[in-house]
């Protein structure tokens, strides 16, 4: 087995791989050996990977089973793989920052992310830390929003999706299927038993159980401190890069700084969630 090489990016998050082959099927200690540099550095990156969708969907599935998102795009053939494709994305919704799909019940475990087609100049994508955003919380705000849950809806992100033409689905029906859920704004991380920060602007409306006015002041508090730079990592995406992020503990930004066309293609993972 060859021996993987693993380098942090940052103090607070990201790593980049190399010394692995993802379109192989990997041993499971080479599994092991990056599902460990997941939960020690929350998103990892690896270059020069000219995966398949079906190499794509297997190496998913080696870290869980696949799980299928709710907002399929136009571009897409199967439901397991989202095919993002923007040339023009400011204000399209990956330019906020978000965690992925937290409107479901249980919100999937991890994404992976290949970038297939790029722009010559922009279109990093911003990787954040919400282990680092509880944690920079002062101790009376901690144990402020510890308690708390907050209302997540799949109603922005469906009309931004729909307002851009990335997308065939009506929001009325979408909205029957997936109603607004509650997750709390503190999560544990069922594997690593961290606390991280759970609430995020594309998806999340409300705090439950305060008034309006306590609302108005605490919950944009809370996604404005997720922006912080300490918390931050950013990946210049080249041809056949591929990020793998823990949905749980991460939030990501797309920086919408170009005007042609980008196609990625991601591959969303099931597992514990965090509660």
């Amino acid at each position: 087995m060859a021996t993987i090489e693993v380098r942090p990016l940052t103090a607070a998050i990201g790593a980049e791989v190399s010394g692995v082959d993802l379109r192989q099927d990997l041993p499971d200690a080479t599994v092991a050996a990056i599902r460990q540099a997941l939960l020690e550095h929350l998103v990892v990156f690896f270059r020069d990977q000219a995966l398949s969708d079906e190499e794509h969907l297997a190496l998913a599935q080696r870290f869980g089973p696949l799980s299928v998102p709710p907002l399929a795009t136009r571009y897409q053939d199967r439901p397991t793989v989202t095919v993002l494709d923007q040339v023009s994305p400011k204000g399209e919704g990956a330019d906020e920052w978000h965690s992925d799909n937290t409107f479901m019940p249980n919100p999937p475990m991890g994404s992976i992310l290949r970038a297939v087609h790029l722009p010559p100049v922009g279109g990093d994508t911003c990787f954040a830390s919400m282990y680092a955003a509880y944690e920079t919380l002062s101790p009376p705000v901690r144990s402020l929003v510890e308690g708390l849950s907050a209302v997540h809806d799949i109603t922005k992100p469906m009309q931004k999706a729909i307002a851009a033409g990335h997308t065939d689905l009506e929001l009325t029906e979408m909205q029957q299927r997936w109603p607004p859920v509650e997750h709390p704004v503190v999560a544990t991380h069922p594997e690593t038993g961290r606390k991280a920060l759970f609430v995020n602007r594309n998806s999340t409306t409300r705090l439950v159980g305060v008034s309006e006015r306590e609302n108005d002041v605490l919950l944009p508090f809370l996604l404005d401190h997720v922006r912080s730079p300490e918390f931050q990592c950013r990946f210049h995406w080249e041809t056949d890069s591929l990020a793998f992020w823990d949905n749980r503990c991460v939030q990501h930004y797309a920086v919408a700084d170009y005007v042609e066309r980008r196609v990625m293609r991601r591959v969303t993972v099931d597992g514990p969630s965090a509660g």
